[in-house]
């Protein structure tokens, strides 16, 4: 489809191709679809994870106080909210909060959720039809020599540009498996180290995200024994995304928060190919209900689920495609192409999405520390940039009733240099 066509059809389009940042609302949210997933799903999901607890307690020590339990706090960010307010000049009304799993354990991001699943589920198929581990065991079995012999004789391959990578990369080593990861161009050199470091081995390449996966995808179907983690459109990372929303509706419980009809939640999720916002999406839909609103947050440079959906070529289209050079300082959020999955579930449940400028990142980043002493990677600020545009666009959602909820996902592993960093970067542009 030409430019012309697409921007005649699509009035937002010409502003993507200037990368001027933009609000889109979703014409088709709330309209009734028939989805590849069901609650089923999901608790099936909560299940597995329960399984594996012992597991992960034991061979991840940092999560022995949660009993093997991989889950983030939700932590009110009053102080943060007023800095918004001065800096927006006007009240932001009811109650802002940061979902912080950039303080997931093992590999410090929202990745830890989807990435590890699939793992753990890999690891349960193998252990169960190449040897007699049953549902009932204790999975601590799983680190003993035993199986560790049997999970050799398999591989794990997943390309990404960064997260998605250490948390794939850190927990399939750990049982063994024989663990492969691609990198793109725009990952971070300590995020290599990182994943070396835990004995994975690292393939560079210096080409964009979405021409590595199909690299990865051959190299992975050239052996049987091999598992290929796909980024773009894996059922099992979606799934794992999704377990979020059970913990997070216990967690607005014991946080006082209501969710119905006059108490709405606005949830901001930063997206790159869009599998883990658009998994934990689903999940606060089909656990939360109609009140709990996703709203996705996309670099004016990489916004690939934003053209998907607005256009509903979904993963039909790139934003190379309309001339941008998918160029940002978020590294997890740099991704041309869309998840197959995202716009296709995302389709009716999206409220809909915002596009912003890197500098703006960085400031969110700074004022966070500043404020409230919290830690975040550059495109874990991204949600950050929501808030104004649906409290402009959205004014039912600026009540005192409204919560709002900033997912962070990542940064809590990063080094201290790094920090430093983009911290000053921020302050320079404050």
């Amino acid at each position: 489809m030409d430019d012309t066509l697409l921007i005649a059809r699509h009035a937002q389009i010409k502003d993507l191709m200037e990368e001027k940042p933009i609000f889109w609302r979703n014409p088709d949210y709330g309209k009734t679809a028939e989805l590849p997933f069901s609650k089923a799903d999901i608790f099936d999901a909560v299940a597995r994870w329960d399984r594996f607890a012992p597991y992960i307690a034991e061979v991840f020590p940092e999560t022995a106080a949660s009993k093997g339990i991989i889950e983030s706090p939700l932590i009110r960010i009053d102080k943060m909210q007023k800095k918004w307010e001065l800096d927006n000049d006007q009240n932001l009304s009811g109650k802002l909060f940061l979902k912080a799993d950039s303080q997931l354990p093992i590999s410090g991001s929202i990745k830890s959720r989807g990435g590890i699943y699939e793992v753990l589920k890999f690891a349960e198929h193998i252990a169960m039809t190449r040897s007699d581990l049953t549902y009932l065991d204790d999975y601590r079995i799983l680190a003993s020599e035993k199986y560790r012999k049997i999970f050799a004789n398999y591989g794990v391959i997943v390309a990404s540009t960064g997260n998605l990578a250490l948390s794939v990369g850190i927990a399939a080593a750990k049982f063994g498996f024989k663990t492969t990861v691609y990198m793109s161009h725009d990952a971070r050199q300590w995020k290599k180290d990182k994943l070396r470091a835990n004995g994975v081995e690292v393939k560079e390449f210096d080409t964009d995200f979405s021409d590595v996966i199909p690299k990865a995808r051959e190299d992975a179907g050239k052996d049987p024994n091999i598992h290929f983690v796909d980024d773009e459109g894996s059922s099992d990372l979606f799934l794992g995304y999704a377990v979020a929303a059970v913990r997070l509706q216990k967690q607005l419980k014991d946080n006082g928060i209501l969710v119905d009809k006059d108490h709405q939640v606005v949830v901001y999720l930063p997206a790159g190919v869009g599998g883990s916002p658009s998994g934990v999406a689903f999940g606060l839909k089909m656990i939360i209900g109609p009140y709990i609103h996703a709203v996705f947050c996309e670099p004016t440079h990489v916004p690939s689920v934003t053209l998907g959906m607005m256009t509903k070529l979904n993963e039909r289209i790139s934003v190379y495609d309309i001339g941008l050079d998918g160029l940002t300082a978020a590294d997890g959020l740099a991704v041309g192409r869309p998840s197959r999955l995202a716009g296709k579930v995302m389709r009716t449940l999206l409220f809909g999405s915002v596009t912003f400028n890197d500098d703006d990142i960085y400031r969110y980043l700074a004022e966070l520390l500043d404020t409230q002493k919290i830690v975040v990677e550059p495109s874990a600020a991204a949600g950050f940039t929501g808030i104004e545009p649906i409290v402009k666009n959205e004014p039912a959602f600026n009540n005192v009733n409204t919560a709002h909820i900033v997912w962070s996902t990542g940064g809590d592993m990063m080094p201290e240099s790094e920090r430093e960093a983009d911290y000053k970067i921020g302050k320079e542009l404050l």
